[in-house]
């Protein structure tokens, strides 16, 4: 029927079945298409094992480190694996190369123009670790156990400067860890996949929350080390549900997991059927722990957290679950069993370095240039100073301007 309540013609029921029919038939194509498309990516995946170690598609991070090697090896560059630089060569107050440990014998490398070290920042290296990081953060680091912060040192050696006044130094990550049973330890960052999703709240050792959950990785270890006083906040436990383990996924435990033994029995998970037993887990007041819980989950009901503001920022709810409401970001934590997992800080990247002049020529202590050194990416004090304005911090300015040095020398 029209809008003046007569009967539409026949012509007119005839083309809105038939859009009908086009729109569900677009539908059906688009899941067809999807299906194709992984149906493809499992047969290639499939194929690229029985040929290789690994499967050779990429995405993100790895899509760009895998197209910058693509253009290194397409220029004639002579990479070498294995690698270790062990000092910087200088001759008449310029550097002219350098001394690399290789497996079974040393190499010494001369530079015409000059040498660009991209090593990584502090890394595992004890040395500077102990220079640079709070006393909390120094256990646990998502860098390769193969960055042992050789850039830094020997540039430091040969009178470059590094920097370590920034408001933090280094990009931090919560992580929980897990010893695997051939003895590896595993370092699990928690980014946004469980974090921010309603039903998971953060604690100190006292049982209390210290931190709006769902904020940037960066933010939420800032406040682990910025606790003081009688409670801890190193580690920090993850507290939650059954549900929200079947819902979300917990760190290494992914979602709708059966099985939570392993975990348990490795110490990677805690686990109790109260909420004070899962309170004498991890060390805290079993009263301050149920209060904890209990507020939490009145601000679920009304949606608003009075403490923390979570999911107060289109950042919070983003990575929240859309489908919770009236806050994508709480949710209560229902009845037993409960669980806890413990997060430590960790540094994903460096932000103290060596300080570089527009140019990326590494600079002395007396702010001269280090003729024929130049440092780029986390071996290059940040230009943020050590704070977090947002994703993929790391690439800032050290890693495009700072990555292609200048080889003349800048007027001034």
């Amino acid at each position: 029927m029209d809008a003046a309540g007569e009967l539409a013609d026949d012509d007119e029921v005839d083309a809105f079945q038939h859009l009908g029919l086009e729109r569900r038939g677009v539908r059906q194509r688009r899941i067809g298409d999807d299906l194709a498309h992984a149906f493809g990516l499992l047969a290639r995946q499939a194929v690229d094992r029985l040929r290789f170690q690994r499967g050779t598609r990429l995405v993100m991070g790895n899509a760009l480190a895998g197209r910058l090697f693509y253009d290194v090896r397409g220029a004639g560059v002579d990479v070498r694996f294995e690698a270790a630089l062990q000092q910087l060569l200088v001759e008449d107050g310029r550097v002219i190369g350098a001394i690399m440990n290789a497996p079974g014998r040393s190499l010494c490398i001369g530079a015409r123009k000059g040498i660009v070290l991209a090593t990584g920042g502090a890394g595992w290296s004890p040395q500077l670790r102990e220079r640079l990081l709070p006393p909390a953060a120094r256990r646990f680091s998502l860098a390769p156990a193969s960055n042992c912060g050789d850039g830094l040192s020997t540039a430091e050696a040969i009178g470059g400067e590094i920097v370590a006044d920034t408001e933090s130094a280094a990009l931090w990550m919560p992580s929980s860890v897990m010893r695997q049973p051939d003895g590896q330890l595993s370092v699990i960052p928690h980014i946004i996949l469980d974090r921010a999703k309603p039903g998971l709240l953060a604690v100190d050792g006292s049982g209390r929350r210290f931190v709006n959950e769902a904020d940037s990785y960066h933010d939420f270890v800032t406040a682990m080390l910025q606790g003081s006083g009688t409670a801890s906040r190193v580690p920090s436990f993850l507290i939650c549900d059954r549900r929200f383990i079947a819902d979300y996924g917990l760190g290494l435990i992914h979602p709708r997991a059966s099985n939570l033994k392993t975990f348990i029995a490795a110490g990677y998970l805690l686990g109790a059927d109260t909420i004070e037993g899962l309170a004498k887990a991890i060390g805290s007041e079993p009263t301050e722990l149920r209060a904890t819980i209990e507020r939490y989950n009145r601000y679920a009901e009304t949606g608003v957290d009075e403490e923390f503001g979570r999911g107060a920022s289109e950042l919070n709810r983003f990575n929240g679950d859309p489908s919770n409401k009236p806050n994508p970001c709480l949710r209560r934590i229902g009845s037993g069993p409960y669980y806890a997992l413990a997060v430590w800080p960790s540094d994903l990247a460096s932000s103290a370095g060596l300080r570089t002049d527009e140019c990326g020529r590494v600079l002395g202590r007396d702010g001269n240039a280090l003729d024929g050194l130049y440092a780029a990416g986390n071996d290059a004090v940040s230009i943020f100073r050590g704070t977090y304005p947002g994703p993929e911090r790391c690439w800032d300015r050290r890693s495009y301007s700072g990555g292609v040095p200048q080889w003349t020398q800048p007027e001034r």
